[in-house]
């Protein structure tokens, strides 16, 4: 069951494994690849399931100004390493991408457009390049779960861990049944409202609620756009990690051995 996976929080929306799908070589491991959306509103009994798991790694994918808005809460006991690349990742000061896109929709229709343009751009963007980058090395060099997250942890971050499913093998149905699981994931409803007071509050008063949903859901062929963006500039997406990200075949065969089980 695709419910299984996700970890039921209170305070922190999307939180979930999203290894265990068959890949090349084996099944990608359980309980060590974990997404989710940003921290800043974990209880305490959020933080101390969070700790059980023993993230040694947390890869934050937001820029500067949405950390220091919204600052993401951790286990008094949390030992892990946060890695990120200094910088913005939106256009828009202390905006998560998906928000910046707000400013000129006022429809689904105008929202569904706004997001495929945002698809086409997120596997180029310098900063979100750059924390990539350190994901994939940590996933080639450390042991230790990990966990990977940005505001609402469904576009940057669903860009990432598709990428992850993709270098490993996993089939593109999985990928991207995994992906969709963003639209069902624990409170679904609980994760939009949160996410449209954060829209509504910037510049996306005027639109109907009907494009809120869309701004705050995944849909395919956001993710096909993002895949089609890497294969048009650098003519494959494994040509893209290894130009873009560093994933050369040394660093790939580091993260099946860590990520892959027979």
């Amino acid at each position: 069951m695709a419910q299984d996976r996700v970890l039921p929080l209170e305070g922190i929306h999307n939180f979930r494994d999203y290894g265990g799908y068959a890949a090349r070589g084996g099944r990608l491991r359980k309980g060590v690849l974990w997404r989710s959306g940003q921290h800043s509103e974990a209880t305490p009994d959020d933080l101390a399931k969070v700790q059980r798991i023993g993230l040694g790694t947390v890869v934050d994918l937001r820029g500067d100004s949405e950390r220091e808005a919204n600052p993401c809460l951790r286990h008094e006991d949390f030992a892990g390493e946060v890695l990120f690349h200094p910088g913005e990742t939106a256009s828009v000061r202390g905006r998560a991408a998906h928000e910046e896109m707000a400013r000129e929709v006022r429809s689904a229709a105008d929202a569904h457009q706004a997001m495929l343009r945002l698809y086409e751009t997120l596997p180029f963007r310098p900063v979100l390049v750059g924390t990539f980058r350190l994901y994939m090395q940590a996933l080639a060099g450390r042991d230790a779960p990990s966990l990977l997250h940005c505001l609402a942890g469904k576009d940057r971050t669903g860009v990432a861990a598709a990428l992850v499913h993709h270098l490993l093998g996993v089939h593109p149905d999985d990928m991207m049944a995994d992906y969709l699981l963003t639209n069902t994931a624990g409170n679904a409803e609980a994760r939009i409202e949160a996410g449209a007071r954060h829209v509504r509050e910037g510049f996306g008063r005027s639109m109907d609620d009907a494009a809120v949903r869309v701004l705050m859901g995944v849909d395919a062929a956001f993710l096909d756009r993002a895949f089609a963006a890497m294969i048009e500039s650098h003519g494959s997406v494994e040509d893209y990690a290894r130009d873009v990200l560093g994933v050369t075949p040394q660093a790939l065969e580091a993260m099946e051995r860590r990520l892959v089980e027979a």
